[in-house]
């Protein structure tokens, strides 16, 4: 991943100078979520998938998604309250202390 430790997060590098900007919804602050048991950084208000991109805006952006749940090929595994449940990525919205067990296997991250 194209990323930096500090303080213990996993936050993603050039977030100000993001290749394309305009495909994040509007944010003012980093929130923090858990990928697999490791803490990242993403922008609030942005869907699961939208962050996945964030931190790894190439890899994402060639994957074989269509962005609108039809593919499910964006899946994700939440754990919420103690008790999983399957997500579609591409129309979940990310939200502070979110944890992320599981990606679909078309996600390259």
């Amino acid at each position: 991943m194209s990323s930096s430790k500090q303080d213990g997060i996993v936050a993603a590098k050039g977030r100000h100078n993001a290749e394309d900007p305009d495909i994040f919804r509007p944010f003012e602050r980093l929130i923090e979520i858990t990928i697999r048991g490791k803490a990242y950084n993403v922008p609030e208000n942005n869907t699961i998938l939208r962050c996945l991109q964030f931190l790894e805006l190439q890899r994402i952006s060639d994957a074989e998604l269509c962005w609108n749940g039809n593919c499910q090929n964006c899946t994700v595994r939440i754990i919420e309250n103690g008790r999983a449940r399957t997500a579609m990525s591409c129309r979940t919205e990310a939200v502070q202390g979110m944890a992320i067990e599981e990606i679909n296997p078309a996600i390259d991250i």
